[in-house]
């Protein structure tokens, strides 16, 4: 069984001269291979939401985000977790090398940074299944239509007996797009900001991280 958390970074807004955009797109997949290693990360996630958010932010509701948490809260969740076989891929896109035309496209640039991004995934490590599980935050046309671009873009690499399904969730209901949010987070930072704080922290885990239209 092949687990494949895919979350973003940054925004697809190009109106650089009347609004502030992020200047760059960070598509992330976050690869576990069987059960154990996925139930390992759901634990892992759920402890440091016990002992660091929950206590402190008084919520019932509490999530790890790249976003929001501290960079000792993110190494403390680092250390939970480095033990696990997982593994990190991640494309970034320029978005000022974009053509104009192309920006006004967001869910193309999607879809098509978020396939490159899973054509980097070791798929033989799929004996049995393939699950993608994607952060909810599309139309279910969009959806539809990510989902039948990234099977028929991808079927290629797996192979034919092995079932592919793709599920699109909130991250408060799937440990593992809080995990790869996290993740997302530190290779945008490292592209937006220049700050590797967080990064150097886990990137003995990240396999291939690659900017796209340098």
């Amino acid at each position: 069984m092949l687990y494949l958390y895919l979350d973003e970074s940054g925004d697809l807004g190009f109106d650089f001269v009347n609004k502030k955009p992020s200047a760059f797109f960070t598509i992330c997949v976050l690869a576990l291979k069987g059960r154990d290693d996925d139930r390992a990360l759901t634990n892992a996630v759920r402890a440091v939401i016990g002992r660091k958010l929950r206590r402190q932010a008084k919520k019932t509701c509490a999530e790890l985000k790249g976003s929001d948490t501290t960079l000792a809260i993110k190494k403390f969740f680092y250390s939970k977790i480095c033990r696990i076989g997982f593994k990190l891929y991640a494309v970034t896109l320029n978005k000022r090398k974009v053509y104009e035309s192309l920006s006004r496209d967001k869910e193309r640039i999607y879809n098509y940074i978020s396939r490159l991004t899973l054509e980097h995934v070791e798929f033989r490590d799929a004996a049995i299944r393939v699950i993608i599980t994607v952060d909810k935050s599309k139309t279910r046309r969009e959806i539809l239509g990510f989902n039948e671009y990234i099977i028929n873009q991808i079927k290629a690499f797996i192979d034919p007996a092995i079932p592919l399904d793709i599920y699109h969730a909130l991250s408060q209901e799937r440990p593992g797009l809080q995990a790869v949010d996290m993740f997302a987070w530190g290779i945008s930072r490292k592209y937006e900001n220049g700050d590797c704080a967080w990064y150097d922290v886990f990137k003995a885990h990240v396999k291939v991280d690659r900017l796209y239209l340098p």
